[in-house]
């Protein structure tokens, strides 16, 4: 069962360390728990229901509040507190682009605003309900989740856009594909939601980011079904992709999407390289993007993000001894850790990781091996569910994404760890 009011699934929990309280102890002081209100509580706020009965749409009160809100910080203190504010009035669960149709000529005919709503994970407000005289109807989208066409010739996957990213990855897998798009919000944001949001996943350097993965596919509008072929490549013309990708819903409900996928790597490896400080690791990372090696992710954390995460991952000895030899490598308090990713064929692979491992040495970059790469791996998804852990002793977690010019990223970083520290 998914938490009604937290990351993921209820069974799944990521305590915190003795040490990782200490460090978050003594870099924010002691955290304050607040008693969480219960499900029962949230419920008990939903007023009435202003859509008329329809047999597709559910407005039992616990429906509504789990539809209610995403996974931001501002959503995190409303669930949490109980204070949902507005719900939808009701929530459908359409199991083919048909149903969906139906659904939209009902709420255009009753006047009713409608939210798309796919895994709930949305971290930009895309859910939340205005409050206002028409009722709000919120379409969910999980039961159109089947792998509707494999086309093997071309690489192309046919989707129902519901489908969660673990299913839709073990679809293809089962016939020796996958798409390679993961999000931080992989395990439970899905396909469709990728495409309305311009989605980038971790190893889109290899695979590409969703608007590169997108296809083809169709959309339920007001006005009827657009439906939009594949091709290779807009010859002439306005690309309709673009008018879908990034929509996040204003022009209607991406029922089904087609994709690019690739045959399963055969080889797939992560190391992780140290620099003495953030001068050193931007020059590295960015010598490697604009080398444009083959490589399929380099995700690099600054110094206080590498101290984070080597502290809250726990093995106290182990992260003691690395940091020790690290320190005579001349990589002390300021060290910044490069994540570098490769996927495919083993012997291009292979040299595509020697290359990047060169060129980092080149910058006094510290290789120390796979051996932290295979533990990010193993962990890139439960790593969110620190947000629970950390807010049972009165810790928050939130994310922020953008994206500038090489020149702006060291001011911009400063620019948003100082307002933070301001703000908070």
């Amino acid at each position: 069962m998914q938490r009604w009011n937290g990351w993921g699934d209820e069974s799944v929990t990521y305590a915190l360390s003795a040490e990782a309280l200490a460090f978050l102890g003594e870099r924010l002081g002691p955290g304050s728990p607040i008693h969480d209100a219960t499900f029962d509580d949230a419920c008990a706020q939903v007023p009435a229901s202003r859509l008329a009965p329809h047999p597709l749409i559910d407005t039992r009160p616990a429906t509504r509040v789990r539809h209610a809100l995403g996974q931001s910080l501002p959503d995190w203190f409303k669930l949490r507190h109980g204070r949902i504010g507005a719900v939808p009035d009701g929530v459908a669960f359409p199991d083919s682009a048909l149903q969906v149709r139906q659904l939209l000529e009902y709420a255009r005919h009753a006047c009713v605003a409608v939210i798309p709503h796919g895994g709930g994970t949305s971290v930009a407000g895309h859910l939340t309900v205005a409050a206002g005289p028409r009722p709000v109807l919120s379409l969910s989208l999980q039961r159109l989740s089947a792998l509707g066409h494999l086309d093997r010739e071309a690489q192309l996957a046919t989707f129902g856009a519901g489908v969660y990213g673990p299913d839709l990855e073990a679809q293809l897998r089962a016939h020796g594909y996958t798409l390679g798009h993961y999000p931080q919000s992989f395990e439970y944001s899905t396909l469709g939601g990728w495409i309305a949001t311009r989605s980038s996943g971790q190893q889109s350097l290899r695979y590409g980011r969703i608007e590169q993965l997108f296809a083809g596919g169709e959309v339920e509008t007001p006005c009827g079904t657009l439906t939009i072929p594949t091709f290779p490549a807009s010859a002439a013309g306005i690309d309709l992709r673009e008018m879908v990708l990034g929509s996040e819903g204003r022009l209607g409900i991406l029922t089904q999407a087609t994709v690019r996928v690739s045959p399963l790597p055969p080889h797939e490896a992560f190391h992780a390289v140290f620099f003495a400080d953030w001068g050193q690791a931007q020059a590295a990372v960015r010598a490697l993007a604009q080398a444009r090696l083959p490589l399929c992710m380099l995700r690099l954390s600054n110094a206080l993000e590498t101290q984070t995460m080597l502290t809250l991952a726990g093995h106290k000895k182990l992260v003691g001894l690395l940091e020790r030899y690290l320190s005579l490598r001349g990589c002390g308090d300021s060290k910044c850790m490069l994540m570098v990713g490769v996927s495919g064929d083993a012997a291009p692979a292979r040299a595509a990781l020697r290359g990047a491992l060169a060129l980092a040495r080149r910058h006094k970059g510290v290789h120390v091996g796979r051996h932290m790469g295979d533990k990010w791996k193993q962990g890139r998804f439960r790593n969110v569910y620190l947000r629970n852990g950390a807010w049972e002793h009165g810790y928050v977690i939130d994310t922020v994404e953008t994206a500038v010019d090489w020149s702006r990223v060291a001011p911009m970083m400063a620019a948003l760890e100082q307002a933070g520290a301001g703000a908070l």
